[in-house]
């Protein structure tokens, strides 16, 4: 059978071979300089970057407990799993698994992805009673053709998987959701130090990249409401060639914007992770700023190369980032009272 890409790349191969341009032997030391500048790629030695694990806000254990699990020759992946799984179990975080806020009807409903090395996607909305979202999201990358699952279709998934029922609203997420009926007037809650998600992208021993975001959502959202953090391309992307990003805050702002899959097209393109972060918080700002001012958004993201950069829209927003040696918490750069 034809085949065009086979075709055109005799074709080219032909040519070289003819002598039209450089010489193999002259062009290739071009070619090697052009691959190490490139964004992503491992150093000319050949050494791969050292184990790395950075997440959204304040989750030092969390990073901790993934990176042991990585060191101990676990994929990326597996560690971020281990990392999640902590938070979403934590009821004291009102923002992710048990113990998560409710929305306005009393009920929590839970949202998350993953995304591996390979390119390979999971995804689960709109799910009830399964404290554990996260995993999910893996057994649908790893268990079906399917990227999302919603719903009852996804809690029914989960319980075919072996994951238990479970009561996720706790005591003191229910009091807050009484406090809020006694005034019952729906507003977005994203102020600057909302800690509404926990995003995570971690490095392997082998240098691959992997990525994970679980969130309860908007506290007290309308019913049926989901955000970023499972949307692949917009609350997380992962691209093992170049470098992976995550988002944290107001959902519907990254959405509208791509956040994650901007980052990572960023550092394609040879901006550092840093620089990558602002431009994508700058986009926001840009296209809503003024009807979003105490809105926030904030950014993480990884290269190949082990490099890692954050930027927020406003103060507030940290992250933690676990490495061999050291488990940090950091403040993240921001836009507001910066100049663009």
């Amino acid at each position: 059978m034809f085949n065009r890409r086979d075709f055109l790349n005799k074709t080219f191969l032909a040519s070289l071979a003819a002598g039209v341009g450089l010489s193999a032997c002259e062009s290739k030391p071009k070619q090697d300089e052009a691959n190490n500048n490139a964004p992503g790629v491992i150093s000319p030695n050949g050494k791969k970057p050292e184990p790395i694990v950075i997440a959204t806000w304040k989750h030092p254990d969390a990073t901790q407990t993934a990176l042991e699990v990585i060191l101990n020759r676990g994929s990326a992946l597996d560690g971020i799993e281990a990392g999640v799984r902590m938070v979403e179990a934590d009821p004291r975080d009102q923002s992710v698994g048990y113990g998560g806020l409710p929305d306005r009807d009393g009920i929590v409903t839970l949202d998350a992805c993953v995304m591996d090395d390979k390119g390979n996607a999971g995804s689960v909305t709109f799910l009830q009673h399964i404290m554990h979202p996260v995993s999910v999201a893996r057994k649908v990358m790893e268990d079906t053709p399917h990227v999302m699952l919603s719903g009852e279709g996804a809690y029914r998934f989960a319980i075919s998987k072996g994951f238990k029922k479970e009561n996720l609203l706790t005591e003191a997420a229910s009091t807050k959701w009484k406090e809020w009926l006694k005034e019952g007037t729906y507003k977005p809650v994203g102020g600057h130090e909302q800690h509404d998600t926990i995003g995570m992208l971690a490095i392997d021993g082998e240098g691959n990249l992997s990525g994970a975001c679980s969130t309860s959502g908007m506290a007290f959202k309308i019913h049926g409401r989901v955000g970023d953090s499972p949307i692949i391309g917009a609350g997380l992307y992962v691209d093992n060639e170049v470098g992976a990003a995550t988002a944290t805050g107001l959902g519907e702002l990254v959405m509208k914007t791509l956040g994650a899959f901007l980052i990572v097209e960023f550092m394609r393109q040879g901006k550092t992770p840093e620089a990558a972060c602002r431009e994508a918080a700058l986009r926001i700002a840009e296209k809503y700023g003024k009807s979003n001012e105490e809105m926030q958004v904030g950014y993480i993201a990884l290269s190949k190369s082990g490099e890692y950069g954050t930027y927020s829209l406003h103060p507030g927003f940290n992250y933690s980032v676990s490495r061999k040696d050291s488990h940090e918490v950091l403040d993240a750069p921001y836009l507001a009272g910066n100049s663009h």
